[in-house]
């Protein structure tokens, strides 16, 4: 990959990546070296570079989608010459995307606490997508796709609700930014640099509005331009825009291979790459051969947005494994992304109209529905004090304990922490829907164990209408139990489900919903340590936190309503036809043929079978050549689950790290003391890069623990100490 150089103020600067082109001189740093540790540059290591405050423009000389942003004029920033160095420290993150970011910016804020007064912090930044935006949320993308967030509930700040070690250093809510850069609050950032589309997108958005995936990625790119230009004078960010492809130890340092040849020595590493792509699985890649000897098309599981569509043909069938997000997308890209449009009928629903290059997709999964819809609406009684029945005075004993059964010991405390944020909404949003006051209801709930007699009487005394209850059978798999005579019979029953679901989740009478969402949210941060410890039994972590995921994803990662309204538009013009609960497929002769549980003795057939989801993690399986190249060489184990008999229940695909603070464990169980991993493909699952402002997020606070480990583990530190 080729650097990019660009000139501000006479001045030169690299944004590096491998086999650079050499650029006028203006420091003593090479590509791949990092300064004071004089590593010897190799035969087309590259160009030296500059130290950077800010990324490349263009090969056209306008504005990169990546960290650039919408400006053209970019500063560059050395060190200021007042400051005295006696050391230095490097850090690489390997990851440039959201994950990075944050990362960085807490790195900055535990600089002046955790770093030699007198040292130099050296940060690479290390990805072959734009900076900031990473793969997922880079620009180059279909304007169509959207966010699953509401604006105002994406954040990559702390704010006063997280708790963590380091200093809490606040900023705006994508919402915030957006109003920030309407009013031309935010110096050097103009609302017309974003283009046309963003520009007139940006003025119409709200609070409320999902917005798309490009204005994410302007957001998240001014995130990181931000972070940068409030980084500590002793910091110095360098963005290299080539693949990291090794990583080896030098002594006490790190090297890290990059494309073409360069190498950065550096004393730390984190890898945050986030979603990795992986070869088939062994079922998969015997799918694929049945398929392709049967001369028949398989798409496997992989970022919708990524893959090739072009094979399927207009008005041809098409089965689909998965409702989830990544099913969305391929809906988004196959309809409209073609040339179809949605048009509000006479009575009010929405009705599409096709181009003609429509395909006919045949959809199921296990749940057979979409996930649930987000809500439109906010929480009437206000937050709930959280968390309040599953707390670490809850876990914590749980942890200590350890041969934990998740279903049968943890889920009756998250269940009761859930539904409480279901009834404090009701009991405060709703009262008149509620036969006793607030304070007797909290009282009896607070001393009732969920499932329990009491528990039972209390609700059907309290709550007369059995859907003002939290169902979470209902919500866990909405359509068992569904029954059609035939798949057309189906239909209109998979969309009534649908169409009430997403009554529920747009009408304001049903905020409820809304409050157990809030409550999930932190039942998920606080069960992680009885996940990433080793306290669950292996048994139960085989069998239930995939349950478990499986539950979180479809309740709190659904689509916004207005997908979920073009989804059944399809479904009623005939484009999409649902195959309910209970899906099966196999290879039949020439074609593929599917099922459901709903409809015995119907099935349909097609030439091309797309799985619509994402690969599961695996460490072995994966395409990245760093993470493969250290399971090769040990340095980094997947997790594998052993039953008590010695029995392997499972290999997790995800690689090993110290929980507390991500560092990479290697196949003997030792810990590096300067390498680093976060994200999904390790162990301990945090939820989404970016989150909600004021819920004490469990992604901001994981962020600054291993932000912090990695500034305790550096030599500048270690020194420091040992003279103190």
């Amino acid at each position: 990959m080729e650097c990019r150089p660009g000139s501000v103020d006479g001045r030169w600067y690299t944004a590096s990546g491998a086999g650079a082109r050499p650029a006028a001189a203006v420091g003593s740093a090479v590509v791949g070296t990092a300064p004071g540790h004089g590593a010897a540059p190799r035969a087309g290591a590259g160009a030296p570079t500059e130290l950077i405050r800010a990324a490349a423009l263009d090969d056209h000389g306008g504005r990169s989608p990546g960290i650039a942003g919408p400006r053209t004029a970019l500063t560059a920033r050395e060190m200021p010459r007042g400051i005295m160095t006696t050391d230095r420290a490097v850090i690489a993150i390997v990851g440039a995307g959201p994950r990075g970011t944050g990362l960085l910016e807490r790195i900055g804020a535990s600089v002046p606490e955790l770093l030699p007064r007198a040292a130099v912090l050296d940060v690479h930044l290390i990805d072959p997508y734009p900076a900031g935006a990473g793969r997922i949320w880079r620009h180059e993308q279909s304007p169509l796709l959207a966010m699953n967030s509401m604006a105002a509930d994406v954040t990559m700040f702390t704010d006063d609700s997280v708790r963590c070690d380091g200093p809490i250093v606040s900023g705006p809510s994508m919402w915030g930014w957006a109003q920030d850069l309407r009013e031309g609050r935010l110096a050097g950032e103009d609302v017309a640099d974003l283009g046309p589309d963003l520009a007139a997108e940006l003025h119409t958005l709200t609070a409320a509005t999902f917005p798309s995936r490009r204005l994410q990625s302007a957001y998240l790119c001014w995130v990181l331009r931000h972070v940068i230009a409030d980084l500590p004078a002793a910091v110095r960010v360098h963005v290299h825009e080539c693949r990291a492809t090794g990583l080896t130890d030098d002594g006490a340092a790190q090297l890290v291979h990059l494309d073409g040849g360069a190498i950065l020595r550096v004393d730390a590493v984190i890898l945050a790459s986030g979603h990795l792509d992986a070869t088939p699985t062994d079922a998969e890649l015997d799918l694929a051969t049945r398929a392709s000897a049967a001369g028949l098309r398989y798409l496997p599981p992989e970022q919708t947005t990524d893959s090739d569509l072009s094979s399927i043909e207009p008005g041809e069938p098409v089965i689909v494994r998965g409702t989830g997000l990544a099913f969305v997308d391929l809906v988004v890209l196959l309809f409209e992304g073609r040339g179809g449009r949605y048009e509000q009928g006479p009575d009010g629903e929405l009705r599409y109209v096709p181009s003609g290059r429509e395909p006919v997709l045949h959809v199921g999964s296990p749940r057979g529905s979409l996930y649930h819809a987000k809500t439109e609406y906010a929480l009437r009684g206000g937050r709930p004090t959280l968390p309040r029945f599953l707390g670490p005075e809850e876990v914590d004993p749980l942890v200590a304990r350890g041969d934990v059964d998740l279903r049968t010991e943890a889920w009756p405390l998250m269940a009761k922490e859930i539904a409480w944020g279901w009834y404090h909404e009701l009991l405060h949003g709703h009262p008149d829907r509620v036969r006793l006051d607030a304070d007797t209801f909290t009282d009896r709930y607070s001393t009732a164990a969920w499932g329990s007699p009491e528990m039972v009487a209390l609700l059907d005394e309290a709550v007369p209408d059995s859907r003002d209850r939290i169902d979470f059978a209902a919500l866990d798999r909405p359509l068992d139990g569904v029954r059609a005579g035939s798949l057309d019979a189906l239909q209109p029953l998979v969309r009534a489900h649908i169409e009430n679901d997403l009554h529920q989740h747009v009408d304001p009478a049903h905020t409820p919903h809304l409050g157990a969402f809030v409550a999930m949210l932190s039942v998920y941060a606080q069960i992680t340590p009885l996940v990433t410890t080793g306290a669950l039994t292996a048994r139960s972590k085989d069998r239930d936190i995939r349950w478990w995921q499986g539950l979180f994803n479809a309740i709190a990662s659904g689509p916004p309503g207005f997908r979920v309204r073009q989804m059944l538009a399809l479904s009623r013009a005939g484009f999409v036809r649902f195959l309910g609960p209970g899906m099966w497929t196999e290879v039949d002769g020439s074609v593929f043929r599917a099922g459901g549980s709903a409809v015995s003795g119907e099935s349909v057939v097609a030439t091309v079978m797309v799985d619509g989801r994402l690969q599961e993690p695996s460490a072995s399986r994966t395409t990245d050549p760093l993470l493969a190249d250290l399971l090769r060489r040990g340095e980094v184990a997947e997790e594998i689950l052993v039953d008590d008999d010695g029995t392997v229940l499972r290999n997790t695909g995800e690689i090993r790290v110290r929980p507390a603070d991500g560092a990479l464990v290697d196949a003997t169980g030792r810990a590096h003391p300067r390498r680093f991993a976060i994200g999904p493909h390790t162990n301990v699952r945090v939820a989404g890069a970016f989150t909600r402002p004021g819920t004490n997020a469990q992604s901001l606070r994981y962020n600054d623990a291993v932000a912090r480990a990695v500034l305790r583990s550096l030599p500048a530190t270690a020194r420091a100490s040992s003279a103190a």
